[in-house]
């Protein structure tokens, strides 16, 4: 097992590489000078002092140039530092990670509880009244976009009966009761759509097993049903759920760039959409690298809780 693990992940190191290669020449090839960001209209004017900064900054060296160097830097630990206002990538990253880090987690924990467990009682009371319910949310969640649950969630609760704020983290002065109503609606968006996965991915694969052989088998020994629900279905039934969860999770980190837009969550979502708008090469680069590490280290989970699973796969490798 440590042989596949430690195979797993050196086979990611060339593939964040090749990432890293691609991003950096896909951002290359926008053609926007951020530059042109940086200067007043007075400066911009002036092609010499364009030329300057440019020399300054190393936009005018050769391609692989640059990208030896910026690739040097994130080894060492310098994300470098943000066209637009000169501000630490490191620093933003400290300032803004928590709050997306928290929404997602939350909505991970809550989507993953409900999601499967809803899941698991719907096949096992098929055709009841809790299964019609859990298809229908099921449908819908997968259907309508997150922003528009969003907007809804805004229309209804904050603006109509002012249960809660409709934007931030934090009000001024306000303590742990007031942060936790700040994150209840965008949470409930965000858990919204996972959890209508979820949920639609363990009914069917615990259906299923519910039909197998083995199952008819325990059944036919006298094994309560609890028992052949817990320890046999339940079981069997759990691996395809866990690699729709762990590929759940970078969307997670990614898909809050419009849930924070949407609540005006002070998350790494909105340095993305600012530093894409602004042509903050930069920050760009750092943001999308680590959603694509992100990605990756979901896939080597998927890998390991599998072989966890199902020992025939690191037997066969």
């Amino acid at each position: 097992m440590l042989k596949f693990t430690l195979k797993k992940l050196l086979q990611m190191i060339p593939m964040l590489l090749l990432i890293s290669f691609i991003v950096f020449g896909a951002l290359q090839l926008t053609g926007v000078d951020p530059v042109s960001y940086m200067v007043t209209p007075d400066m911009a004017a002036n092609s010499e002092n364009l030329e300057l900064l440019r020399e300054k900054l190393g936009l005018n060296d050769p391609f692989l140039v640059r990208y030896v160097r910026w690739l040097g830097d994130m080894l060492r630990g310098d994300f470098g530092y943000s066209i637009q206002d000169g501000t630490a990538i490191s620093k933003i990253l400290a300032t803004r990670m928590p709050a997306t880090m928290e929404l997602a987690a939350w909505a991970l924990v809550l989507s993953s509880v409900l999601g499967i467990g809803i899941g698991i009682i719907s096949a096992i009371r098929q055709n009841g009244i809790i299964d019609y319910v859990g298809r229908i949310f099921a449908v819908l969640g997968q259907s309508v976009p997150q922003f528009f649950f969003g907007i809804c969630l805004i229309r209804v609760f904050s603006i109509q009966l002012g249960w809660f704020p409709s934007s931030g983290r934090f009000s001024p002065g306000g303590g742990l009761t007031d942060h936790f109503l700040h994150l209840v609606l965008p949470v409930v968006t965000m858990t919204l759509a996972m959890c209508a996965v979820l949920m639609r991915y363990a009914r069917n694969t615990m259906l299923d097993v519910l039909n197998s052989e083995y199952i008819k088998t325990a059944r036919s020994k006298g094994i309560p049903e609890w028992k052949v629900y817990l320890k046999h279905a339940f079981r069997n039934s759990l691996r395809p759920v866990l690699v729709i969860l762990c590929f759940r999770l970078p969307m997670l980190i990614g898909g809050s760039v419009v849930i924070e837009s949407v609540f005006a969550w002070p998350g790494i979502g909105s340095i993305i959409t600012s530093a894409v708008t602004a042509g903050d090469f930069p920050v760009v680069m750092v943001t999308t690298l680590m959603v694509a590490a992100a990605i990756l280290f979901a896939s080597f989970l998927v890998d390991l809780l599998t072989a966890l699973l199902d020992p025939r796969v690191r037997l066969g490798e």
